[in-house]
């Protein structure tokens, strides 16, 4: 069990017998009442975000986690199939489970999957990833008058983001994946 107080971003706790990473906590101190704490929670199982408040001395139960090192296979339907790198296993993790993450995978990308209960609840994505443009409208004189200076490009996961004018078909980008913007051109 952990304490209220021991709670921090990343932790891996079970809600209502459920995985859940802690996305954010905020302390509230109440004028005459006691501490409250809120915690933004994302579900493992489901890709679901949720906010909980809890009271004093409260505590909450770890979620055992396991990471281990997958490879990204590719993309059937409505899965996402992956290799475990260690016992060459294979198996998938449905889209809707992984949410916005489906759309940074590519073809023997290395990852590590959390598992809960021996089974794949989720993937672990790095923070920034390198993506290849497909398509690239082409920068015509002019378009920075209104002030905007990007545009929208096409990634080779089919990822749409919003890049500066000089960027071009053929170019590798660097993507984060946790906002989804462009970070940089990649030489």
């Amino acid at each position: 069990m952990i304490s209220l107080n021991a709670l921090k971003q990343g932790m891996a706790i079970l809600m209502e017998n459920q995985p859940c990473i802690i996305l954010s906590t905020q302390h509230v101190h109440m004028g005459r009442g006691g501490a409250i704490l809120r915690i933004k929670l994302k579900n493992l199982l489901t890709g679901a975000t949720l906010e909980k408040t809890f009271k004093g001395n409260e505590k909450l139960e770890e979620a055992d986690i396991e990471k281990t090192k997958v490879s990204f296979l590719y993309k059937e339907n409505d899965k996402s199939f992956f290799m475990d790198n260690a016992s060459f296993e294979q198996f998938f993790i449905p889209n809707d489970q992984l949410g916005e993450k489906a759309n940074y995978l590519k073809e023997g990308q290395e990852l590590e999957s959390l598992n809960f209960n021996g089974q794949p609840a989720t993937i672990d994505l790095p923070a920034k990833i390198d993506l290849k443009v497909i398509s690239s409208p082409p920068a015509v004189k002019g378009d920075t008058a209104q002030g905007s200076g990007s545009k929208e490009i096409v990634l080779e996961t089919g990822l749409k983001v919003l890049a500066p004018l000089f960027i071009k078909e053929g170019d590798m980008v660097k993507v984060n994946t946790e906002t989804g913007k462009y970070v940089e051109r990649v030489s």
